[in-house]
């Protein structure tokens, strides 16, 4: 039992040795950079999930080098989801006479910045066997046989998986990881005595982890999830600063050239150019789109316990989770400190979009369908939409909950 145990653990090294050899004589033969082990071994794991998962074809361009990860994405993506499996699942993975060290509890990407100065990609290797014994414990199951894989991922998966895959052919998104990482989830769901919805674990995960060369396009099904949650936003008048200018349908806002006579109340913001919401939250899920301006606007929640007198800084500190656009090019989290964000392109339409159960606040750029920013916070108070804008041309708009931007795909859509 020892000696199979041992081939267990050492066959996988010799074909990562023998792919490695493999990929070095391509290597000069097509002069390009060869790939290192990491690289080698996400080929290798797409391989194993394209089997253990049914119809996860997309997995397909990674392990036939079509889609090939930089080394610290690979080795990112490793060193995470071993965590994510010795959490959940190392009990049942690990093989009684098999020891190895286990880094200390810390930041997984502090530790991997350690490991990378002592010694490389060599310093992988538990980590790599924790997935690898993960991947090969599933498909040593008595009732799994090579014409019936493990895991069915179910529609909104397979859905999910054929839009990552449209968008990556398209140039849309930098690499398959989402994909990937996809897979990885429905596997685990299925695994787990507890079934969860994979498509919104996703979403979840991702803008919990939210790291910054992240892919951030959101896929069509979880975009639709997202606007479901879709509700009516109106201004409160009598929350508005003087200065600001209220439609009569309460639904747009700019700067005035004169300030109104108001009277004077707590809910009032007498310093700087913000509203608020009518309604406040306390629970659920709920989404609005908002069109901004070009140069100066601020959108979010704000705590019903934060003060809105003055100008003092509208930060996390003060109760207040935004977004903030200066200067028409500075746009940033109001974190502390501030978190700049991609100046690349600013949106001229924002969805906000609240997750009061999960303690997200996310922010999307609404014609990209792309991910902006997430707050990651346990709410436990009320919370209320807050918008602010400094301009007097353009109007900032709460667009109407039954607009939605029209699907990406080319022809005829193909999820509706």
């Amino acid at each position: 039992m020892a000696a199979e145990r041992k081939n267990f653990l050492i066959e996988p090294a010799k074909k990562l040795k023998i792919r490695l050899k493999e990929s070095r004589k391509r290597v000069k033969l097509e002069k390009k950079e060869p790939l290192v082990e990491s690289q080698l071994f996400i080929m290798e794991l797409a391989r194993e999930l394209n089997k253990i998962c049914q119809r996860s074809s997309v997995l397909g361009h990674i392990w036939t080098s079509e889609d090939i990860w930089p080394p610290s994405v690979c080795r990112d993506f490793i060193v995470e989801w071993a965590a994510v499996l010795e959490k959940r699942v190392q009990p049942r993975i690990i093989p009684s006479d098999y020891q190895y060290e286990k880094p200390e509890k810390k930041d997984w990407k502090g530790h991997l910045l350690c490991m990378l100065e002592a010694g490389g990609e060599l310093d992988m290797g538990p980590h790599k066997r924790v997935i690898m014994d993960w991947t090969r414990e599933i498909k040593s199951r008595p009732q799994v046989t090579t014409t019936c894989p493990t895991v069915w991922p179910g529609e909104p998966v397979l859905m999910m998986l054929d839009d990552l895959e449209f968008q990556w052919k398209k140039g849309r998104l930098p690499n398959l990881l989402p994909a990937m990482e996809l897979v990885f989830l429905a596997v685990l769901n299925a695994d787990s005595p507890v079934k969860e919805d994979v498509t919104k674990q996703w979403l979840v995960r991702k803008q919990r982890i939210q790291k910054t060369d992240a892919a951030r396009y959101i896929p069509h099904s979880v975009w639709n999830w997202i606007c479901d949650a879709a509700e009516e936003v109106t201004l409160d008048s009598d929350s508005a600063n003087p200065d600001l200018l209220i439609s009569s349908d309460e639904k747009r806002m700019r700067c005035g050239v004169e300030r109104r006579e108001v009277p004077r109340c707590q809910r009032r913001f007498d310093g700087w150019w913000c509203a608020v919401g009518q309604e406040g939250y306390a629970g659920g899920r709920h989404y609005w789109e908002v069109e901004v301006g070009e140069r100066d606007w601020r959108l979010g929640v704000v705590k019903a316990s934060a003060v809105r007198q003055g100008f003092r800084s509208l930060t996390t500190d003060t109760g207040y989770l935004t977004l903030r656009l200066e200067r028409g090019a500075d746009l940033k989290a109001l974190t502390v400190p501030t978190t700049p964000l991609s100046q690349s392109v600013v949106p001229r339409k924002v969805g906000v979009y609240l997750d009061f159960e999960h303690g997200q606040l996310s922010f999307y750029d609404v014609e990209k369908r792309s991910h902006l920013y997430t707050y990651n916070e346990k709410f436990t108070e009320e919370l209320y939409p807050v918008f602010g804008t400094v301009e007097v041309v353009k109007d900032l708009v709460i667009r109407p909950a039954d607009i939605r931007q029209p699907c990406l795909c080319p022809g005829p859509c193909l999820w509706n």
